[in-house]
């Protein structure tokens, strides 16, 4: 009996004593042995064990080919086990408002996960490979995720079959229903690192913006409405007439005519993320199909001031002499407001590649939406048909639109005053913005009546203004024609003239 304890220490000395050897040999391989000697032994070794071992594995990686777009099977592989394998694995990372609203709890690094389907069992493993350490040590190393599954080969037809089909399909569920909507931007070339995964940053989109809350007349918003929800639910028709599934939009109209929100609310109602692509940031007309690549799906890829963005306007050719002097002034002055906007070669004919050419057929279901306050300043290509379906006018407001914004900020469907509003809203031209800026209140003390009485009172400044603008382009007209004419009016000359 007094033997046992020594025997048993004895065999854990010897045992630790094994272990810290191999361990030693293994870390002397690993400094001093070629990269390439290891992969072909290791190559081999798999290949040896896989005649004796009844299981089969199945590598799912995060990035195929060129690295351009993350696999939809990894990410729907993803979702699922991050659903799945909270309940089973022991090493979870947490993560907050990458793709849900709420705690995302997935499998840690080297993990391993057990799953049941149809009476098999089988092993789920997140792993990585660490590329070969780069000549400039500045650069990180590349790793490629992915993950491994095994299981036995007599399931090999169930899993690979139905199995795979359900993790997909399950996956890309989880996905919608934890999705979060995201608001995307794209940085300048020269500040993406090489080892970056994309070329967007994002942050959570979160514009309470509704066709509901727009200033717009109900007729226009109906039409509006009916016309993307059935684009989103036209699929099977895109693909029967052989188009992309995708739509251009071409929202016009002065400053303050809510164009930026009509974009939110076309963002709301459907559950599409937003692209805002800065065209001034991108290179060449190859970066811009990069980002083009990687935009997803139920998105809105959004060009907002298209006419300031880059030299698109269809006057280019058309003048001459000081007018060209002009614009090419005037092109001047932007590129130094906008910095890097010099910089960038992307091209009308890139750009028209963009909107429909081959690669425009990349994902489905996306809206690309161009904003402009002068539509008649844009190249007639870029705009035509088939490229921008759907023109959107956004003018100023009227008196419907006005009782939109009363309901919204003050709560009012009526009141004696609209009358008046009626009247001045027929004879003054008035955005939208500068509606709801006089319907805000500017104090706790501020009442409805008090803020109608503030639009009332800019509308008559307005209105005056109008006039004496009128009045003054009137008197200017009368004094051209009387020089054109040879002859000098006198005051009253001018006022019987400027009367009639």
């Amino acid at each position: 009996m007094e033997m046992v304890p020594s025997t048993m220490t004895e065999m854990w000395t010897t045992m630790g004593s094994t272990i810290a050897s191999f361990m030693f040999i293994w870390a002397i391989i690993r400094q001093y042995c070629p990269y390439e000697l290891r992969r072909y032994f290791e190559k081999y070794t798999h290949t040896i064990m896989t005649y004796f071992s009844p299981y089969i594995k199945i590598s799912i990686h995060e990035f195929t080919g060129d690295r351009l777009k993350r696999s939809e099977v990894y990410v729907a592989v993803e979702a699922y086990l991050s659903a799945n394998s909270s309940k089973t694995a022991k090493r979870l990372k947490a993560e907050m408002g990458k793709d849900s609203n709420n705690l995302v709890l997935s499998m840690d690094e080297y993990e391993k996960v057990t799953d049941e389907f149809r009476g098999a069992k089988v092993w789920w493993v997140a792993s990585k490979v660490v590329s070969a350490t780069r000549p400039m040590a500045y650069y990180p190393e590349q790793e490629k995720r992915y993950y491994r599954l095994t299981f036995h080969k007599r399931y090999r037809e169930m899993i690979t079959g139905a199995y795979l089909e359900h993790v997909v399909k399950e996956g890309k569920e989880i996905r919608v229903r934890n999705r979060q909507r995201k608001l995307y931007t794209n940085s300048p070339g020269y500040k993406w690192p090489s080892y970056k995964q994309t070329m967007w940053s994002h942050i959570v989109f979160e514009h309470p913006a509704t066709f509901g809350t727009m200033a717009l007349e109900p007729d226009k918003k109906k039409e509006i409405i009916e016309d993307l929800v059935t684009f989103s639910e036209s699929k099977e028709f895109y693909a029967r007439i052989g188009k992309a599934w995708k739509r251009g939009y071409l929202l016009y109209g002065p400053p303050g005519t809510g164009k930026s929100t009509m974009i939110a609310a076309m963002a709301n109602l459907l559950n599409y993320d937003v692209y805002d692509l800065e065209l001034t940031a991108v290179k060449d007309n190859t970066e811009l199909r990069k980002l083009l690549i990687e935009t997803t799906s139920k998105s809105i890829i959004v060009i907002e001031d298209i006419d300031c963005s880059l030299d698109l306007t269809g006057q280019r050719k058309k003048k001459g002499g000081k007018a060209m002097a002009d614009d090419e002034k005037e092109r001047k002055e932007v590129k130094e407001e906008s910095g890097n906007s010099g910089n960038s070669k992307v091209t009308l004919s890139g750009l028209l590649n963009f909107i429909d050419g081959l690669w425009s057929a990349c994902g489905g279901e996306r809206l690309i939406v161009f904003t402009t306050n002068y539509v008649e300043k844009l190249d007639p290509a870029l705009i035509r048909r088939g490229r921008m379906d759907k023109h959107i006018e956004l003018s100023y407001c009227g008196f419907e639109g006005f009782k939109v914004l009363a309901k919204n900020y003050l709560k009012l469907e009526t009141h004696p005053l609209f009358d008046a509003i009626d009247g001045l809203m027929k004879e003054v031209k008035i955005t939208p913005a500068d509606v709801a800026e006089n319907l805000m209140p500017k104090s706790p003390l501020d009442d409805a009546e008090k803020c109608l009485w503030s639009l009332i009172q800019a509308l008559e400044e307005a209105k005056e203004e109008a006039e004496a603008e009128a009045e003054a382009a009137t008197t200017k007209k009368v004094v051209e024609q009387s020089q054109d004419g040879g002859g000098v009016c006198s005051e009253n000359c001018m006022a019987e003239k400027a009367s009639e």
